[in-house]
């Protein structure tokens, strides 16, 4: 999708990815209408009222009041990146004598690859070069080590499910005192999970005798393998996915709570991704990506001149990435918001997506919502949360990392004292303020996308 020049192979993928599953229209048809049922039973006049009373926005209507200004801004943004990429399909259509029929969806992402090639010089299968798994790994780590004050042990022939697993101890730097695990399970191979995350395999607490029960964390990713000729080699966004879900497994070691159930990333669902977003701004830090960036085969440093041209490059097509992430919000909220559950879940999904993207798909006919996982999850009426949890973690690297230095140990220390040991044993606002030393603003988050009040 993002280097296809033949747009009917474009045209084609989108087609078959976006009608996959088409039995699960009236699944979930079906359970929309109990969930509505479910919270009239409990007391609540929708399945997002239900959902929403104990997240930190509290009510859908502050939900759609989130999403609809958010939109708003974006507008303007995203129409000039739809003009940007027309013209650039329309001189492609013009130089092979075929007809311009429009932008539609499937040009986006090869167009912005495009864009980023022309006016940044930026081409990501270069850069992968200097991204192997192993530097990647040992380097961030490393980073991650200093700025929270924690040591990390490799575990020599770990009991692991896999030998592609690796296992590690962690322990606090000045004290040695224990923490606990975390396993890292980074490559594909048949029957996996398909996607990235962290799967909290033990949560700490205090056990009735007063000892501690310690974490253990495992974060599943599948990031390309080895050839025959390369070592294993990840584009930048793998780079920002390892950091992200690295962020959920730091979530879960450092937390420390006397019940269970509060640990770690137990925080509100409009909370949950704060902690993991805001580490993901380590991969766009130069003197970053400096310490762990080296070309695989040459062992030089990645340039200054192309980490200046990625970074420049970051925000193109922002406009219309979170224009697609408002879409998914506005659909979960569309279906759950309502007392009766009588929706049609297929005109909703086609209605919004036209409006909201300013994207049509010509006369495909496609069902992306049948694969929209997160509306059949814990993730129902949550998925503005993504969003909504960004502000905070934009705030939070913004006002105190930038201000205090990226690899600030003291300002590690806070975090972790502030954002990531109480979980949710008090009201994730009440750890921002704590940590920020002030209410959260939504500046940094506007400007970290290109936008600006």
């Amino acid at each position: 999708m993002r280097y296809a020049k033949d747009e009917s192979v474009r045209r084609e993928m989108y087609s078959a990815f976006s009608k996959q599953c088409p039995d699960n229209t009236e699944l979930l048809q079906k359970a929309i209408g109990l969930r509505a049922k479910a919270a009239q039973l409990l007391g609540y006049k929708s399945h997002a009222e239900y959902v929403i009373s104990d997240k930190m926005a509290k009510t859908s209507d502050n939900v759609t009041e989130f999403i609809s200004s958010l939109r708003d801004k974006l507008c303007p943004l995203a129409k000039h990146e739809i003009a940007e990429r027309e013209e650039l399909k329309k001189a492609d259509k013009e130089t092979s004598g075929e007809e311009y029929r429009g932008l539609f969806k499937w040009d986006t992402g090869y167009y912005t690859t495009i864009i980023k090639e022309r006016k940044h010089d930026i081409n990501m299968e270069e850069v992968k070069k200097y991204f192997s798994s192993k530097s990647v790994v040992s380097g961030i780590l490393d980073i991650y080590q200093n700025m929270l004050s924690l040591r990390f042990a490799k575990v020599e022939n770990p009991p692991v499910w896999h030998p592609d697993v690796e296992m590690y101890e962690v322990r606090e730097a000045a004290s040695d005192d224990f923490l606990g695990h975390f396993y890292l399970d980074l490559f594909p191979r048949e029957n996996k999970y398909n996607h990235a995350a962290m799967w909290p395999i033990r949560t700490a607490h205090t056990n009735l005798d007063g000892s501690l029960e310690y974490p253990v964390a495992a974060m599943v990713a599948n990031f390309p393998k080895a050839t025959s000729s390369t070592p294993a080699l990840m584009q930048h966004g793998d780079v920002v996915t390892f950091m992200h879900e690295m962020g959920h497994v730091f979530h879960s070691l450092c937390s420390r709570t006397k019940w269970s159930r509060f640990h770690g990333p137990s925080v509100e669902g409009d909370f949950v991704e704060a902690p993991s977003q805001m580490l993901e701004n380590w991969a766009w830090e130069p003197s970053v990506l400096q310490k762990f960036a080296v070309h695989y085969k040459t062992g030089e440093a990645i340039p200054e001149d192309l980490i200046k041209r990625l970074v420049a490059s970051k925000n193109e097509g922002s406009g219309i990435f979170y224009l697609r992430q408002l879409l998914y919000g506005s659909y979960d909220m569309e279906l759950h918001n309502t007392s009766t559950g009588d929706v049609d879940v297929k005109k909703i999904f086609s209605d919004l997506s036209e409006n909201i993207t300013m994207l049509t798909e010509d006369d495909e006919n496609t069902w992306d919502y049948t694969t929209f996982g997160h509306v059949m999850s814990e993730y129902s009426a949550g998925y503005y949360g993504y969003l909504w949890s960004q502000v905070f973690s934009a705030d939070m690297y913004n006002t105190r990392f930038l201000r205090d230095g990226v690899d600030n140990p003291q300002t590690g220390l806070d975090y972790r004292r502030e954002i990531l040991l109480p979980g949710s044993s008090r009201d994730g606002s009440i750890s921002l303020r704590a940590f920020l030393g002030r209410e959260p603003q939504n500046d940094a988050f506007l400007k970290s996308i290109g936008l600006s009040e």
